[in-house]
């Protein structure tokens, strides 16, 4: 059986954006690591010592309450990077960043990367577009958990998991995708059936298969449009991005049982 490569750090749409010259100043000190599922990779309030910029994972950062409550607020893959509060002169976050997806990331010490913002050259302008793709895809996410059904929510879920996969497979219990949404698990399962009986996905043993993507959409709210919108104005600036694709299949999200 062929070992599967490592990720190489293009993969990371914003890293593929870099110039040379920028590339050659903190490509030396990327660091390779691996993701594990639930790994939580900061805790509210807590120092943040490293940028992450995934390449085949999706991390997202939820809001915890006293009473143990979560709902994600945002997700983060290939298209972007962890801990952009470091660049906006924070040392931490209120939000909890967990791995929703396993895989990998290429880290940097929170000090190359400054520095390389202090420059106030391409990093910088990089940073801030994708931090106003970051504001649009929370504002949104607030906006649907208030308005939209969990249909909705779950439609809108799945398309943005999709968008910020290199790989065509999601492991993750149906407990964890409500914590994600802020909902109870018995409404992850409804709403999972519903689409399933509307012909946009297959839903049998644990698993999520999207059989009908444009049918998704349709059945999702304006919520992931705009988001989607947003996120490619910002990869659409990106005149050095390479695009990497491992195949064109339609992904399948398998989620077994708690």
């Amino acid at each position: 059986m062929p070992v599967k490569p490592d990720p190489f750090p293009q993969q990371n749409h914003l890293l593929a954006a870099l110039s040379p010259e920028v590339q050659g100043r903190l490509f030396p000190y990327l660091e390779l690591v691996p993701l594990p599922l639930r790994a939580i990779m900061y805790e509210s309030g807590r120092s943040m010592r490293h940028v992450y910029f995934p390449t085949d994972s999706i991390i997202s950062l939820q809001y915890v309450m006293e009473n143990g409550a979560s709902t994600a607020i945002l997700v983060v893959g290939n298209e972007g990077l962890l801990g952009i509060s470091l660049l906006m002169g924070g040392e931490s976050t209120p939000s909890r960043s967990l791995v929703q997806s396993a895989g990998y990331a290429y880290r940097l010490p929170r000090s190359r990367v400054r520095d390389e913002f202090s420059r106030h050259g391409q990093l910088l302008v990089l940073m801030l577009r994708y931090t106003q793709a970051l504001i649009t895809q929370v504002a949104q996410t607030a906006v649907c958990n208030r308005h939209h059904s969990i249909d909705q929510q779950l439609c809108r879920w799945l398309l943005l998991s999709i968008d910020r996969l290199s790989h065509n497979h999601l492991t993750m219990t149906q407990e964890f995708i409500a914590n994600m949404l802020g909902v109870r698990r018995e409404g992850v399962t409804v709403a999972a059936l519903k689409l399933q009986q509307l012909g946009a996905i297959s839903y049998s043993r644990g698993s999520i298969r999207v059989l009908d993507r444009p049918k998704l959409e349709s059945l999702s709210c304006e919520c992931y449009s705009v988001v989607k919108k947003e996120t490619e104005m910002l990869l659409n600036y990106l005149p050095q991005r390479r695009v990497v694709m491992d195949n064109e299949s339609i992904p399948t999200v398998i989620l077994p049982t708690a």
